[in-house]
């Protein structure tokens, strides 16, 4: 039962911050420890997926392919943990920087509302509900990003719900297709049709519908360009808390179905995403360093870096997949570093412009420190976790011989340390301009951000137990007979 914890416990969560929402103080500690609860649930279902294997759950006893099934395996887990240990750093910082208005407006519950969607889509077992997760998702990202109603959220909102819209009906469309080829949406049944079936007609096309689908969900290349128009809109915390999680639940996505259902034209396959990967690196990192605006300069690095994850799944070895899943857990921790370390800097001097900023690192060595480590994780600089996952992507790539790739890799990854250099000189070292003011930073959102960055360096110090623990999670995913049996109780 504890595998349905990790969707019921957020609904609860969320009905209870709604019938409290006009009590701040205790949606502030409620949301606190519920997301603490969530942690916790996620790491008892981490250790006994390492000790017992991928466990499943028959929703109501209807075996599988008739039922809801949920699967909880290693990367699953992973990601869980990671989505949880945000959540708590958000609901630290949050009370520090989101006004009264937008908290009791349901800033709480909405905020669980997205993480029901998040853990929903990280533990179905079936296509069809993996849709309905999506737009839990999508709703409730819509409705942060609206949250206090300016007129710069409004119009990011509608471009945000937009492209996500049509991105679902692209996504519907390949559902249909899918059901009317094989008979069933439960993953683990389709893969072993797939698998049994021979020759399947217009099965490509259907990837192709999902491929597209997921890759506006993710940023990738050519339809990143929803994410830069709207993730500046909101406040820093709802930015942080999307740029942790909303575009990796795109890749674990593309992890899953490349896993299960990519069986003929893998050829094609890998080459069409290993260029789509290329692309994506570079594209992102390009318009990242041309940016001035902080919180731009980070949303266009998110593409840049999606990319990253997604040449791993082009090289689907176990090495390729392993880094990876090691450098998805490193980006969502040091994204959201970087976001909240912007926060603090807006904070302090009012603007999140480049040119209007300066004396960032003379006002307060420990705002400069908060950035400095992220950023250069970011980066790749070691001993921070952002080199030992490119390290892992580059080793990968250079085994698997795609040389081209992993070169294009090397020099995305000096772009963006020139990008993260460029905020550090125009915020940090220049002289300081006379006309900006001397807001007060908030404590809670000093704590939050100190207790990333230290996450973000644990990371790094134990990358050899992390990666342990990735190469068993790559090799479930490389291996989906794994992934099958499990679901079918073959």
């Amino acid at each position: 039962m504890i595998l349905v914890l990790p969707i019921i416990l957020p609904l609860f969560f969320m009905v209870v911050l709604i019938f409290t929402r006009r009590w701040l103080a205790f949606q502030q500690h409620f949301s606190l420890l519920a997301s603490v609860i969530l942690i916790l649930v996620s790491v008892i279902l981490l250790i006994d997926v390492e000790q017992n294997g991928i466990a499943t759950l028959q929703v109501g006893s209807w075996i599988a392919p008739y039922g809801i099934t949920l699967v909880v395996d290693l990367l699953s887990a992973i990601m869980l943990i990671t989505v949880s240990f945000i959540a708590i750093v958000i609901m630290i910082y949050s009370p520090g920087f989101i006004d009264k208005g937008r908290q009791s407006a349901g800033y709480y519950p909405i905020s669980f509302g997205l993480l029901m969607g998040v853990n929903g889509a990280f533990i179905t077992g079936d296509i069809f509900n993996l849709y309905v997760w999506y737009e839990v998702m999508l709703t409730s990202s819509f409705v942060l990003i609206a949250l206090g109603g300016s007129a710069e959220q409004l119009r990011g909102s509608i471009k945000y719900v937009t492209i996500n819209f049509i991105a679902s009906v692209f996504f519907v469309a390949a559902i249909g297709i899918l059901y009317g080829l094989t008979g069933t949406l439960n993953m683990a049944d389709l893969a072993f049709k797939l698998r049994t079936m021979g020759d399947i007609p217009y099965l490509d096309g259907a990837l192709m519908l999902f491929f597209i689908a997921f890759s506006v969900k993710s940023a990738l290349f050519p339809f990143f360009f929803w994410l830069p128009a709207s993730y500046h809109t909101p406040p820093i915390p709802i930015t942080a808390l999307f740029a942790g999680t909303l575009t990796k639940v795109g890749i674990y996505t593309m992890f899953r179905f490349y896993s299960l259902f990519i069986v003929d034209n893998t050829l094609f396959w890998k080459t069409f995403i290993l260029v789509i990967a290329g692309l994506t690196m570079t594209i992102g990192v390009l318009m990242a360093a041309s940016q001035f605006d902080i919180r731009k300069i980070l949303s266009f690095h998110i593409i840049s870096q999606v990319g990253y994850m997604v040449m791993g799944l082009g090289l689907f070895t176990v090495g390729g997949i392993a880094g990876a899943i090691y450098f998805m857990v490193h980006n969502m921790l040091s994204k959201t570093n970087t976001f909240l370390a912007g926060g603090l800097v807006y904070q302090r001097s009012g603007s999140y412009d480049l040119k209007h900023l300066g004396g960032l690192y003379k006002a307060s060595p420990l705002l400069a420190l908060l950035f400095f480590i992220p950023a250069m994780s970011l980066a790749g600089i070691p001993p921070l976790p952002g080199f030992f996952g490119k390290f892992f992507l580059i080793k990968g790539g250079f085994e698997a011989g795609d040389y081209f790739i992993t070169g294009v890799a090397i020099l995305v990854g000096l772009f963006t340390l020139f990008s993260m250099v460029k905020i550090w000189n125009e915020a940090y070292w220049k002289k300081e301009p006379e006309e900006v003011k001397k807001g007060k930073v908030s404590r809670r959102a000093i704590a939050a951000t100190t207790m990333m960055a230290i996450a973000v360096v644990l990371l790094g110090l134990f990358a050899g137990p992390v990666s342990e623990i990735t190469v068993e999670a790559a090799r479930q995913v490389v291996f989906p007979d794994l992934y099958i049996n499990a679901v079918l109780g073959k």
